[in-house]
């Protein structure tokens, strides 16, 4: 049987999305492994993300909280709000009392993922503070560390990411992953993957 893992994100101007589409390749691309893209619901209304100039959504399929529980792995992406998660996501995290109560998600492993408006803007404080979401439920969470390899230690270009994860600098909304932020995102799919595999006791 497969291994499933789920991309589930929240993204307001395709930054976050963008890198969801480059892990899921990373992650289909270890064998035996089902990647799968699911956005979070959103919780503004159609008049205010209008007045930030916020895109039309994609039709990636919108997740219920149960729905994690069919899930072997997962990678969590989200933008920076004052360092951490946006409120979007954290509001889905937050109606996911009944699998905690039952404790369907512990033992899973979990990445995260994550843009920020700027360098200082949250790259490693954002991840570090969802951190408390995984301990909660009881998942593993697995960093990409400095598995990436000289693509960590890039100075010549801005970069974003950091051992907690993939990541990538939005600014002012104009700036798109860059290559190598995307190559990251990529790696961490892999790596989650391979590693929700073994964890399943998959051939």
């Amino acid at each position: 049987m497969a291994t499933k893992i789920y991309i589930v994100y929240y993204s307001m101007y395709g930054h976050v999305e963008k890198l969801a589409e480059e892990i899921k390749k990373g992650a289909a691309s270890v064998e035996g492994v089902e990647a799968k893209l699911w956005q979070v619901p959103e919780t503004l209304s159609e008049e205010v993300l209008a007045k930030m100039s916020a895109p039309p959504k994609s039709d990636v399929p919108i997740i219920t909280p149960q729905e994690l529980a069919e899930a072997d792995g997962f990678v969590f992406g989200f933008p920076t709000r004052f360092g951490m998660m946006s409120a979007q996501f954290k509001a889905f995290l937050d109606a996911t009392g009944g699998l905690w109560r039952t404790q369907q998600l512990a033992g899973k492993p979990a990445g995260l993922f994550y843009s920020t408006g700027s360098q200082g803007g949250g790259q490693e404080t954002t991840p570090l503070t969802a951190i408390t979401q995984l301990v909660h439920h009881g998942m593993i969470f697995v960093p990409i560390g400095y598995t990436f390899g000289a693509g960590m230690f890039e100075m010549e270009n801005v970069k974003g990411g950091s051992p907690y994860g993939a990541g990538t600098f939005a600014g002012d909304g104009s700036r798109q992953p860059s290559e190598l932020e995307l190559q990251q995102a990529h790696h961490q799919g892999k790596y989650i993957a391979a590693i929700a595999k073994k964890l399943k006791g998959a051939p």
